[in-house]
């Protein structure tokens, strides 16, 4: 069966509050944004960030939930600095007959400057005989 990968959930426009070089790895996230979008602690994500273009690939760490911190880590934290936003993004492989024939929805999160949810949007490819429709609705 063929595999592809598609993104199941996206912090938008999330601000670096902190960057520490001195931790191991990865990219400390608010807990509460996590579970909002449903990336899981230590799952794989991408951060690209907007103010210099870098991206790099990483893991993620539950950081304490309501401080609405985002904190790249190790080497990381070279990449960028307070205050410089970022998006992250989190996949999943999926059976692509599956896709084709059930669909697929990912959650996104825009945020505010303060790293508060400004919308939240699913989008969605809704199974449409043997074509694939793109939806996105936001709340």
């Amino acid at each position: 069966m063929a595999k592809i990968r598609l993104m199941h959930a996206k912090l938008h426009r999330v601000r670096v509050t902190e960057a520490n070089v001195n931790y191991v790895g990865s990219i400390t996230i608010d807990r509460d944004l996590m579970d909002k979008v449903g990336i899981l602690p230590l799952e794989e994500v991408d951060v690209i960030n907007l103010n210099n273009g870098k991206r790099w690939s990483t893991y993620a760490i539950p950081g304490e939930a309501g401080k609405k911190g985002i904190c790249p880590n190790g080497g990381a934290a070279l990449l960028c600095q307070p205050g410089d936003i970022l998006i992250v993004i989190a996949y999943e492989e999926c059976d692509r007959a599956e896709v084709l024939s059930q669909g697929h929805q990912a959650k996104v999160l825009v945020a505010d400057e303060n790293n508060c949810c400004q919308e939240f949007i699913l989008q969605s490819l809704i199974a449409d005989g043997d074509k694939l429709q793109f939806q996105q609705t936001s709340s």
